[in-house]
């Protein structure tokens, strides 16, 4: 919500500031910048340190940098502060899909990513919608507030509930280059890159697609976030039994949507039914690929799930950017075209990435060491048998 809430709030945030709203809008790309540029750093520096003060501090951050731009006075300090709370978001996600999964039995570690990433289909489809609803009741600033005070309850709310999990230390810290070499680190996030570009293009310019086919943008966004979190639940129930049928499913669909709206162009109920596939196919997708990168990461899962965090946030920066060139220079009739071409790209690098990325079979716990996967390695896996379960 944090960052996405700019978005629904331009023109207030534009009059309040006496900016334009493209200046305005670059509230949200400092942020991805800060997020982009701090998640491998600050997840590396604070491997040793306990899970549950480190989270604490994200959130404060959040605090912090949410009012401050509530209360600040020029786009300086907002800006600033934006980069901050992007910092801060990017070691939040560079330390979730691991806390989550040393806090879980080994059995538990797929739904429970799952379960953990489910804010980010609700935030995606809802913090738009929701920051214009709270600017026209509070305004902008107390927007923010709004989400200083929720953080302020957050972090409260991990104090008493959420058990604390070690940091690793010594020989146990695996070094960034050890990460990076790791067989199927590479192709996952090859796959994210591609993806989520692809993705983004859509997600950014959806309005203008929308307004260009005669439909709602408001009702395709609510198709969407109501689809996705449809999909995340289905991902959180299969994700330790088929991880490689569900990524080739959700991208492939995602690639059949984009020759589909390429092919139509866009008309009426095509493009509603589209953002529903669209959406199922996106809503798990975090869950899956922090799955893929912790299982291939082994006891680098927090290094791993760093460099997802830099792969998204690059993705995000590079649809923008690439979207915003092909609406410009040919109109809406490209996006589509564009993404397929990404998406096509991205199912064959997981087609092909079957032994150490996304291979098949059932993601068997075989360790009792809850905060190492099981499956850090290809020859840990295996089909599973009832016997092997139990």
């Amino acid at each position: 919500m944090t960052e996405t809430l700019p978005a629904g709030l331009l023109p207030q945030i534009a009059s309040g500031l006496q900016i334009s709203e493209a200046i305005a809008g670059q509230l949200v790309a400092v942020y991805a910048l800060g997020s982009l540029l701090a998640a491998i750093p600050l997840t590396s520096l604070t491997q040793g340190l306990r899970r549950r003060p480190v989270l604490l501090t994200t959130i404060i951050c959040f605090v912090v940098g949410n009012t401050l731009t509530a209360w600040a006075g020029s786009i300086t300090v907002v800006l600033v502060a934006r980069f901050v709370a992007g910092c801060a978001a990017g070691l939040a996600w560079g330390i979730l899909a691991g806390y989550a999964r040393s806090i879980v039995r080994a059995d538990q570690t797929g739904p429970a990513m799952a379960l953990a990433m489910v804010g980010v289909p609700l935030a995606l489809s809802l913090g738009v919608p929701i920051g214009t609803f709270l600017g026209g009741l509070v305004g902008w600033r107390g927007s923010f507030l709004i989400l200083s005070a929720l953080s302020v309850v957050l972090i409260g709310w991990i104090i008493f509930k959420v058990p604390d999990a070690p940091g690793r230390t010594g020989d146990d810290r695996p070094s960034l280059r050890r990460v990076v070499a790791t067989p199927g680190i590479i192709p996952i996030l090859l796959v994210i890159l591609a993806w989520m570009t692809g993705h983004n293009i859509l997600y950014t310019y959806i309005a203008p697609f929308a307004t260009a086919a005669s439909v709602r943008v408001d009702l395709v966004l609510l198709a969407f976030g109501i689809s996705s979190l449809v999909g995340i639940w289905i991902v959180g129930r299969l994700v330790d039994r088929m991880l490689r049928m569900l990524v080739l499913l959700a991208i492939g669909s995602f690639a059949a949507v984009a020759v589909f709206l390429s092919l139509i162009g866009g008309q009426g109920l095509a493009v509603y039914a589209a953002a529903v596939v669209w959406g199922l196919g996106f809503g798990g997708a975090g869950a899956m690929m922090q799955t893929a990168s912790a299982d291939a990461a082994g006891d680098g899962v927090d290094l791993a799930q760093a460099m997802v965090t830099t792969a998204w946030n690059l993705a995000i920066a590079a649809g923008g950017s690439l979207g915003g060139v092909l609406l410009t220079t040919g109109g809406t009739t490209l996006l589509p075209l564009a993404v397929a071409a990404l998406a096509v790209a991205a199912f064959l690098i997981a087609l092909a990435a079957r032994r150490f990325a996304f291979p098949p079979g059932h993601r068997t716990p075989l360790t009792t060491d809850p905060t190492i996967s099981s499956t850090s390695h290809p020859f840990l896996r295996k089909a599973a048998a009832p016997d092997d379960v139990r």
